[in-house]
């Protein structure tokens, strides 16, 4: 019997344990006619015959909690560490073209913008429309890109050459015909500056049609422009779209109880101590290290993956957050105390805290916010 639907594996939650947990058994259990604590029986039995799986811990109503071999992180830490801002985005383009169309209001056209990066971050060319030209401050200030406005029509197909640059990439050349002048296109970076430079070349002869994609977030009650561009990206951006966003001070707060600060000084933290152990004649090499920072960071790739077709940004941002607090209890043990030497463990321990920065700097980037190396 063929059952439809997806396992999903996460780290476990409260009154859960081990490294990662997942409900399948829970999903299976009506399909199969049985419990689900009977099918989550036999499913860890096979489960604790795959390799790199230590213990299967079945718990509440049929969850079923992983932990794996102590080993590992090192091939992690340096997979991200070479892949750097770019850890979990797709390698090249994929074909898929996407128009994000916003109403004239800063939300939808910032929610906008920080969709269209995270697409194109896993491959796919997008082109940002808007209904009415952006207020200037939302493009200068708050750094969101509109390549055209007006009331688009449907687009002729397009061919896209699979040569064209690696992602992220942008549809900026889309052919979409607006009621008014379309502004400048561009491609946007990576790394969140405002700054755009031109977008490769489609030819529109031939080829897949682009999926139109709405962008409706609840609007902000007010303008969020005196907060600056990163706090006010994030008043934006952290709530989840059917959400009402609160646009006050507390994003600008320089103390733990503000998620935006804690993310932006965990990223700093880890900065320094780089320049710090260098000072003290070590650098990082990676190595295995057993912390619940690791599964978080080896989960990022799927939460960049899954925020881009949900087209929700917001999960991005709490996965940040995630990171960070995680990122923030490893931080103290990283450098020798006292007379104690750099030992292979603070190598180690080092590049999972440098590999957790990259995260985070290249995670804010995607929402448009930067990550700055002092705080």
């Amino acid at each position: 019997m063929t059952v439809p639907g997806r396992a999903v594996v996460a780290p476990p939650g409260p009154g859960g344990c081990g490294d990662y947990a997942t409900n399948i058994a829970l999903q299976l259990a009506r399909p199969a006619g049985r419990p689900a604590d009977k099918v989550a029986a036999i499913l860890r039995a096979h489960l604790l015959d795959a390799p790199g799986v230590t213990d299967v811990v079945v718990t509440g109503p049929g969850f079923l909690n992983i932990s794996l071999r102590e080993s590992g992180s090192g091939a992690l830490v340096e997979e991200i560490l070479r892949r750097g801002r770019h850890y979990g985005c797709a390698d090249g383009l994929t074909g898929e073209i996407f128009r994000l169309h916003a109403p004239h209001e800063v939300r939808a056209v910032v929610v906008m913008d920080a969709v269209s990066r995270l697409l194109r971050s896993q491959g796919a060319l997008v082109r940002n429309t808007c209904e009415a030209p952006p207020e200037p401050e939302w493009t200068d200030l708050l750094g969101a890109h509109v390549d055209a406005f007006g009331t688009p029509e449907t687009p002729a197909p397009l061919d896209v050459n699979a040569s064209q640059a690696p992602a992220p990439a942008d549809s900026a050349d889309l052919d979409v015909n607006v009621s008014q002048a379309p502004v400048p296109a561009a491609l946007a970076p990576l790394d969140g500056n405002v700054s755009w430079t031109p977008a490769p070349a489609l030819d529109v002869r031939q080829g897949p049609t682009p999926l139109n994609v709405p962008i409706r977030p609840v609007p902000a009650p007010t303008t969020p422009t005196p907060l600056g561009r990163d706090a006010a990206r994030w008043a934006l951006l952290c709530p989840a779209a059917h959400d009402r966003p609160r646009i006050t001070d507390e994003h600008l707060v320089q103390r733990e109880g503000n998620p935006l600060f804690r993310v932006r000084y965990t990223h700093a933290r880890t900065r320094a101590l780089s320049r710090n152990a260098a000072d003290l004649g070590f650098t990082a090499v990676p190595g295995d290290v057993r912390h619940s920072l690791t599964p978080l960071l080896a989960d990022h790739p799927r939460v960049l993956a899954q925020a881009a077709a949900d087209r929700a940004p917001d999960r991005l941002a709490r996965h940040l957050v995630t990171v960070a607090d995680a990122a923030l209890t490893l931080l103290p043990g990283v450098l020798p105390r006292g007379d104690e030497k750099p030992s292979a463990a603070h190598r180690a321990r080092l590049a999972l805290a440098e590999a957790a920065g990259t995260v985070l700097a290249g995670g804010l980037s995607l929402l448009g916010i930067d990550a700055p190396d002092h705080i």
